[in-house]
């Protein structure tokens, strides 16, 4: 078996991140959920140590979208090149290879203004 081209690991890293951003999305409202529901509860007399966790890692997922979001672009930049590379190069990659790259590329973005 052929190992993977350059094209193709530049798109799975992409999709991969992109899927990482839309856990830490998920991850996000999930904390929120919790905060609410921990606000609700003042029977505890934990709940304010258990609050102030709840914040202190809803404060943890937001901090991870900038790097992520740096780390999505460099990505799509990576892939973006070698996609044009490839047309220069007239050593074009498999016509499915370029169609998962581009819908990559497309997603990608997609996600990048859902962050913003």
């Amino acid at each position: 078996m052929a190992p993977p081209s350059q094209l193709s690991i530049a798109t799975s890293a992409v999709q991969r991140l992109v899927h990482e951003e839309a856990s830490y999305h998920k991850e996000l409202e999930q904390q929120k959920k919790r905060i609410e529901k921990a606000e609700q509860n003042t029977d505890d007399e934990n709940a304010e140590y258990q609050l102030k966790q709840e914040r202190r890692a809803l404060e943890e997922t937001k901090a991870v979208f900038p790097s992520l979001r740096k780390r999505i672009d460099e990505a799509v930049a990576k892939l973006e090149q070698q996609l044009e590379s490839g047309k220069e190069s007239g050593d074009p990659a498999p016509v499915e290879e370029i169609n998962k790259a581009k819908a990559a590329v497309v997603e990608a973005k997609k996600a990048m203004r859902e962050i913003a």
